[in-house]
């Protein structure tokens, strides 16, 4: 190694933590979460992004104009198309989200979106960032949240997972110091842990739940676990009634299967590399990622999606019409929930109980022409809302 190959490293280095410095400068400036009910008209963004995603999320969309009617018509909530997050758009103008999208973005207040294709190193096509984390970096959006429950197991699980910093803050932008040595970089700030343990902490007070795990491995990772989990256990003081307790990534992900600890589990707060992998896992009780939705939370934004990826192979055989939209359709109860449509989202979750696990008319999704189409599957769910009226 050169010392001039020293120096660029050196120079690349000192460029992100100048960068991350004003990213945790512009947290601490931020005022209060937005307040849905005193807006005159919330704005719903519904961003398709590409493979199995247009269809799932137009499929979505119906379904939740359909439990908004009323308040449509009123102009009370409009809907806004979002076209122009495709891979093939993306690649063109070698952005992980082109500027004339990020600004269709912004102009809504909540967004629901569907899966995106992210290039992997070695496609030959320009190795971009995912457009979710750069979504999420853009709009700040700083908390994915995935609930995972399953009654008759004793599974409630809703895990408060790290979005903006973490391993995936600056992960297109590692330094290959030489051919032989690269380099990737972990962020932890102040202001980023305490805003994400806040938040999980507040939902366990409001949702009475006892317990509050902070998920880690700061016996390795001694600096930026290690303070991750040390901020979020002086937030867990604020809340004497909750207990906290902390499990380290890798025995959390075995107590998962474990049938009697994984009871005890109610609320997770974790780092965000952490929270991507044990989320994963944690849908496939409940059917697999295809049945989970998510949420990302921030102040100015929220952005519901699907946990899974654009399935570019079901759109090249043919079969994107029989794509699964229950992931989608469950991360639209937490955008209705969100805006504070409490009522219709549990009845919209009741419905998708219903159609997806009680099946009373034996209509199910397969991905293949064995089963029904995306379309027919939104119509039984929102023929199961009318009889729940």
């Amino acid at each position: 190694m050169t010392q001039e190959q020293i120096k660029n490293a050196v120079a690349k280095f000192e460029a992100l933590i100048t960068e991350q410095s004003e990213r945790s400068d512009r947290i601490k400036a931020q005022g209060d979460f937005v307040d849905y009910d005193k807006l005159d008209k919330i704005v719903v963004g519904v961003c398709g992004g590409d493979g199995i995603g247009p269809m799932i999320t137009k499929e979505s969309a119906r379904v939740l104009e359909y439990m908004l009617k009323d308040e449509v018509e009123s102009g009370r909530i409009e809907f806004k198309v979002i076209d122009g997050l495709t891979i093939e758009n993306r690649i063109k103008v070698n952005k992980a989200i082109p500027d004339d999208v990020l600004e269709e973005l912004k102009s809504c207040h909540v967004i629901l979106k569907g899966p995106t294709t992210t290039p992997q190193a070695g496609d030959g096509v320009p190795n971009i960032e995912s457009a979710n984390v750069a979504m999420r970096k853009a709009l700040d959006l700083f908390a994915n949240v995935r609930p995972v429950k399953i009654p008759e197991e004793g599974i409630d699980w809703t895990f408060f997972r790290e979005n903006t910093e973490g391993a995936y803050a600056v992960g297109s932008k590692g330094i290959n110091v030489t051919d032989d040595l690269a380099l990737d970089f972990v962020v932890t700030t102040t202001e980023g842990s305490q805003r994400i343990a806040k938040l999980a902490y507040e939902f366990a007070r409001k949702n009475k739940k006892e317990r509050v795990s902070i998920i880690n491995k700061a016996n390795v990772i001694k600096t930026t676990d290690g303070k991750f989990l040390n901020l979020c256990k002086d937030i867990g003081k604020d809340y004497p009634e909750i207990i906290t307790d902390e499990w380290y990534i890798d025995i959390t992900t075995a107590k998962l299967i474990d049938p009697k600890r994984r009871k005890d589990f109610k609320v997770f707060v974790l780092p965000n590399l952490y929270g991507d992998i044990i989320t994963d896992e944690a849908a496939e009780f409940q059917g697999g990622v295809g049945t989970a939705g998510s949420a990302n939370i921030g102040k100015k934004y929220a952005m519901f999606e699907a946990i899974h990826g654009s399935a570019p192979r079901m759109v090249k055989e043919g079969r994107a019409i029989y794509a699964d939209p229950c992931s989608m359709l469950r991360a639209t109860v937490m955008l209705l929930s969100h805006i504070g449509r409490q009522e219709k989202a549990d009845l919209l979750e009741k419905a998708l109980d219903i159609c997806m696990f009680e099946n009373p008319k034996g209509l199910k999704i397969t991905g293949r022409e064995d089963g029904c189409t995306c379309e027919e599957f939104g119509d039984y769910v929102m023929n199961t809302v009318k009889t729940l009226i």
